[in-house]
C-alpha cells in the first residue's frame, strides 16, 4: 500500500475531508427529515462549522483539477446545508399572522391610487357590456359562451333563470358552478398580476372583459325583474370576489407603471421591490377568493332567504373596509 506522502492531492483531499462530509450529510438528512427540533443541541452547534468547512472543500474544488463529480457533489451538498443553516426557523402562524394583520392591507394601502383604476376599469366594462345587451339580447354572446352562463341566457323563461338563483335542487349545479368560478378567477387574477410585466396593456383587457362578463349577466336578469334577487345572489361572495379581482388588477397595474416608468433606479431595481410589494397583494388576493369560494359554494346554496343574503353582502363589506383602512396601521 502507497505511504499517504506519494498518494495523488485530490485523494489526500478527498480522505482528510471526507469524514466530515459524512458528517454534515447525515445531519442534513436529519433535518430534512425530522426538523431541528429533532436533533440534539450538540448536533445542531456542529451544523454551521461543518457548513463552513464543506463550502471551503468546495472552492477548493472549483479552483482545483479535481473530478467534476467531486464538485457536484460538494455543490449538492453545500446547498442543502445552506437551506438548513439558513432557512426560516419561524412557525406558519408566525409568519401567516403579521402578514394577514400588517403586510397584506399595507401593500394594498400603498397602491390605492391603482386600485382606484383597477375598479374604474371594471365598472367601466360592466357599463358598457350592461348597454350592448340592453340595446340588444344578441350581444349577450359577445361576453358570455354557454359554459360560463350554465343556463342563463336570452332563451331561458324568467321563471327559469330564477330557479337558477332559488329553485329548489338547484344546489349541485350551483357548486360546479362556484367551483368553475373560483377556478376562473383565481387563475385570472394571477394572470392579471402578471401580465403587468407586458406594459400593463393585457392587464387593463381582462378588468374590462371581466367587467363585461358580469355587467351581461347582471342585463339579462333586470330586464327580466330579477334585480333584487340577483344581487342577492351575486353580493355575499362577490364582494370579496370582485374586490380580489380589482386587488389583482391593481397590482399589475402597479408593476406595469414601474416597467414603463422606472424612476430614478434602474428598471430592473424598480421591478425588484414592486415585486416583492404587489406579491403579498395577489397572495392576500388569492386567499380573499378560497373565502368567496366557501360562500358560493355552501352559504349561497344552503341560504335561500334574500334579506339574509344582503346581510352578509353588508357585513362582508363594512369588514373589508375597516380592514384595509385600520389593520396595519401603526399608532402614533
Amino acid at each position: 500500500m502507497k505511504p499517504v506522502e506519494s498518494l495523488p492531492w485530490s485523494v489526500q483531499f478527498r480522505r482528510e475531508r471526507q469524514a466530515a462530509w459524512v458528517e454534515l450529510e447525515d445531519l442534513v438528512h436529519r433535518c430534512e427529515r425530522e426538523g431541528l427540533a429533532g436533533v440534539g443541541v450538540e448536533k445542531i452547534a456542529r451544523l454551521p462549522v461543518l457548513y463552513r468547512a464543506a463550502l471551503s472543500s468546495l472552492g477548493v474544488a472549483r479552483a482545483s483539477v479535481l473530478d467534476q463529480n467531486l464538485r457536484d457533489y460538494l455543490e449538492s451538498l453545500v446547498a442543502r446545508a445552506y437551506l438548513v443553516v439558513y432557512a426560516p426557523k419561524r412557525r406558519l402562524a408566525e409568519v401567516f399572522m403579521p402578514f394577514l394583520l400588517a403586510g397584506f392591507p399595507t401593500a394594498v394601502r400603498s397602491i390605492g391610487k391603482h386600485v382606484a383604476l383597477s375598479a374604474v376599469l371594471l365598472v367601466l366594462g360592466m357599463l358598457l357590456a350592461w348597454a350592448m345587451v340592453v340595446a340588444d339580447t344578441d350581444n349577450y354572446y359577445l361576453f358570455i359562451d354557454a359554459g360560463m352562463a350554465s343556463g342563463r341566457d336570452p332563451t331561458a323563461a324568467t321563471e327559469k333563470l330564477r330557479e337558477t338563483l332559488f329553485g329548489e335542487g338547484a344546489g349541485a349545479g350551483l357548486l360546479a358552478f362556484a367551483m368553475m368560478l373560483f377556478t376562473h378567477n383565481s387563475s385570472v387574477g394571477m394572470l392579471t398580476y402578471a401580465l403587468g410585466f407586458v406594459f400593463g396593456l393585457p392587464v387593463v383587457l381582462l378588468l374590462l372583459y371581466n367587467g363585461m362578463m358580469l355587467g351581461a349577466m347582471t342585463a339579462l336578469f333586470h330586464q327580466r325583474g330579477l334585480a333584487v334577487e340577483w344581487w342577492s345572489w351575486i353580493l355575499p361572495h362577490g364582494v370579496t370576489e370582485i374586490l380580489a379581482i380589482v386587488l389583482c388588477g391593481a397590482a399589475g397595474l402597479a408593476v406595469a407603471q414601474q416597467v414603463v416608468f422606472p424612476g430614478r433606479h434602474s428598471r430592473l431595481h424598480e421591478l425588484a421591490l414592486v415585486g416583492r410589494r404587489m406579491g403579498a397583494v395577489v397572495a392576500g388576493s388569492v386567499v380573499m377568493l378560497l373565502l368567496a369560494g366557501m360562500v358560493e359554494g355552501v352559504f349561497r346554496q344552503v341560504v335561500q332567504n334574500v334579506p339574509v343574503r344582503y346581510v352578509m353582502a353588508t357585513v362582508f363589506a363594512g369588514l373589508w373596509t375597516g380592514y384595509f383602512s385600520l389593520a396595519g396601521r401603526v399608532r402614533a
